[in-house]
């Protein structure tokens, strides 16, 4: 499958003119390039794998590589193919800034502080200040390390400029401001809106969002990093399949809109707690979108179509850094790993967005291919894993885990990669609080949620009283959508999960 336009076309000369941002060859200061040579020649050996770190942003498995039928994801399923795709891996807090700061620092929500949008981990964590971040372990180690796109959190002071070897870019302003609406002179809008619009469908060049001027940068990175520097790690940050649901046109077009699948379940099963779900905020945020009520079929559909051209719009960006890699020479010699912050509800059980503790927010993609370990290729692997583990994970991959921080609470899973059908954790956890786009005083309960093999059980507790809420209980072998609510029917299992979730979150149990 190839896109419209292909992909390989990512010269300097594409980057629109207000762009400030350089490819790292144009940024040629004394200082960089002596402290540059200085590590290739005194410091440390190159015979270290450089690491391309692609983050995507609200993705869920609505992908190729995870056999979703209806995504047109070519470039992921080429990686899928040169690497090994993680069926189990799951997010701590299904909400960026928590999520990023979690699996950045090697430690889960609670210890690292962080359950908003602006919190900054130097500011939470416990010695926050001289905490290491992963970025920031490679650049200890003598790796290059950029952060070009949203890595970190893009609200607030919730950067880390710290962790990085030169500037970020492309790392901080709202989603709603990547639209060509909001980049068109108010003069010449043919509509006045309140925000931006829920979507769009503009015959625009890829550089016309974030993303494609992203993938430019990088790609234009890789190609001119040169041979004798150290190891590079490049963290990219991909904005996208975030709302407002935007992109080319020529994506949208991949699709007839016709055929885009309705959610298998549209609203919440009987016995599943209110507490558990939410009023779907942050996309009746968007102009196109009533303020309440139930959505329609129609613009349910539509909101489906603009996630799905915006996963492809996320994808072939993915293979312009992916050629990169092929014509720099770096393929053989660079580790991949791509993953989501977290997943994403796209009208199931009537939700829109995340935030909460459900599979479809929970779980999410994650694949890593490494060159070196040719039997991983193609595999997959049914091992819980846990965005906290990629730290030490990436760390023993690249050959860099002497002298990690002694307080990871996340558990190297690298071995996957020689044996991806052994077992090497039996739980996952999850937690989120409710309501979560209120002010903090509004907030009355956090639920605690663990992931078996075969069962997610969630406890939802007060705030005000820390007294047990809700549960709920859901076996994915017969109920793979979460919707009959087992856990006053089947009290072995539910005082089982009951009893690990009270110890791993340091609760009383009820």
């Amino acid at each position: 499958m190839r896109y419209p336009e292909a992909t390989s076309g990512h010269s300097w000369s594409t980057f629109p003119p207000h762009t400030t941002a350089r490819p790292l060859n144009m940024i040629r200061t004394p200082l960089l390039w002596l402290f540059t040579c200085f590590l290739a020649t005194n410091c440390f050996a190159n015979d270290r794998p450089n690491v391309l770190l692609i983050v995507a942003d609200d993705l869920n498995c609505a992908i190729g590589p995870y056999g979703d039928p209806t995504a047109i994801t070519p470039h992921l399923d080429s990686l899928a193919a040169r690497g090994l795709t993680f069926d189990r891996a799951y997010c701590q807090q299904a909400v960026c800034n928590p999520s990023r700061s979690s699996f950045l620092t090697g430690l889960r929500p609670n210890t690292v502080g962080v359950d908003d949008l602006r919190k900054s981990f130097r500011e939470t964590a416990p010695s926050g200040k001289t905490l290491t971040t992963l970025p920031e372990h490679f650049k200890n180690h003598g790796y290059f390390c950029q952060d070009i796109g949203k890595i970190f959190h893009n609200m607030g002071d919730t950067q880390d400029r710290r962790s990085w070897s030169i500037d970020e870019v492309f790392h901080q302003g709202t989603h709603a401001a990547d639209t060509v609406y909001s980049n068109t002179p108010p003069a010449l809008r043919r509509h006045k809106l309140k925000k931006a619009p829920v979507t769009e469908s503009h015959a625009v060049p890829d550089f016309a969002y974030r993303d494609g001027q992203i993938a430019n940068l990088a790609s234009s990175v890789i190609e001119s990093y040169p041979e004798d520097a150290p190891p590079f790690f490049l963290a990219v940050g991909f904005w996208r399949p975030h709302l407002p649901f935007v992109a080319p046109e020529k994506y949208w077009d991949l699709y007839d809109p016709e055929q885009i699948p309705l959610p298998v379940i549209d609203k919440p099963g009987e016995s599943t707690p209110d507490i558990a779900l939410h009023p779907s905020r942050e996309v009746r945020g968007y102009d196109g979108v009533s303020n309440e009520g139930p959505v329609s079929e129609s613009q349910i559909r539509h909101l489906r179509h603009g996630y799905y051209a915006s996963i492809s719009f996320l994808d072939a960006q993915v293979g312009k850094m992916l050629t990169a890699l092929d014509r720099s020479g770096y393929r053989e010699s660079t580790v991949v790993v791509f993953l989501s912050d977290h997943g994403f509800h796209l009208g199931e059980k009537a939700l829109w967005g995340k935030t909460s503790n459900f599979e479809l927010d929970a779980r999410v993609p994650f694949i890593a291919a490494d060159p070196r370990r040719e039997a991983s290729h193609g595999q997959r692997t049914p091992s819980l894993t846990e965005l906290v583990d990629l730290f030490p994970t990436l760390a023993a991959i690249a050959g860099v885990s002497e002298g990690l921080p002694g307080n990871l609470e996340g558990m190297d899973v690298s071995q996957l990669l020689n044996d991806p059908d052994q077992e090497l954790k039996r739980a996952a956890f999850t937690q989120h609080q409710h309501p979560f786009y209120q002010p903090r005083e509004r907030w009355t309960a956090w639920g605690y949620s663990v992931r078996t093999r075969h069962h997610r059980y969630t406890q939802w507790r007060s705030i005000a009283e820390g007294n047990l809420i809700a549960e709920e209980l859901y076996d994915h072998r017969s109920d793979p959508h979460e919707i009959d609510n087992e856990a006053s029917n089947n009290q072995p299992i539910t005082q089982r999960l009951r009893k690990i979730v009270a110890e791993h979150f340091g609760l009383s149990t009820p």
